[in-house]
């Protein structure tokens, strides 16, 4: 254990354990099929770090997740992450790119969402902007649920949602991540597009 240890550095849970701990959340191990969990609690909201598999024909890829279930206060939702090779050709088939007063942050991202006022009040917060920042790949968007093989929420319940492909065993990163969902938490409520209550949602 001591030679793989440093080989490949700290496990995966060693890391996990480490955040729950100097986050003050709770770390969860208990289901031994899907993995640990750690969770921690911001004003009315849970916010679960994970992980999550999915298979492709004979490949898989493991995915980092942090999700946030809220009440919804009017339907806004939206995806941002950072521009790629081929944006460019998106754009020109007609994909939606929104900006938000901040060149040097619209440069660097595609953002896109059903409402260009909320998405610029959102983004207003520079915070915000400078957690995004400092991610090397991102993909955060608000979406109705989980689809076929996941949670289903109540009406007027949406998730706050980050993806990224690969497990983030980075103390640091993890801590960035999680202010950034407590923040966007936060601001969401302050441009009237969320309330501050229990989803009623357990992940």
């Amino acid at each position: 254990m001591g030679r793989l240890r440093s080989l490949f550095g700290p496990s995966k849970d060693e890391i996990w354990r480490q955040l729950a701990c100097e986050i003050r959340a709770d770390y969860d191990a208990s289901d031994k099929w899907r993995g640990s969990k750690v969770r921690a609690h911001h004003k009315e909201w849970t916010i679960t770090l994970d992980t999550h598999t999915v298979s492709a024909g004979k490949t898989a890829t493991t995915y980092t997740r942090l999700r946030a279930p809220y009440v919804n206060a009017d339907g806004f939702q939206f995806t941002i992450y950072r521009r790629g090779i081929f944006s460019n050709m998106a754009k020109f088939l007609g994909m939606q790119d929104v900006s938000v007063g901040d060149p040097k942050f619209d440069d660097a991202f595609i953002i896109q969402g059903t409402s260009r006022e909320r998405l610029s009040a959102f983004f207003s917060n520079p915070r915000i902007r400078s957690l995004i920042m400092r991610q090397d790949r991102i993909h955060l968007q608000v979406r109705d649920d989980e689809g076929w093989f996941g949670n289903e929420f109540p009406k007027g319940v949406d998730e706050l949602y980050f993806t990224y492909a690969g497990v983030i065993k980075d103390v640091d990163r993890l801590k960035e991540l999680y202010e950034l969902f407590a923040e966007s938490l936060d601001q969401l409520c302050r441009i009237g597009s969320a309330y501050q209550k229990d989803p009623g949602v357990k992940l």
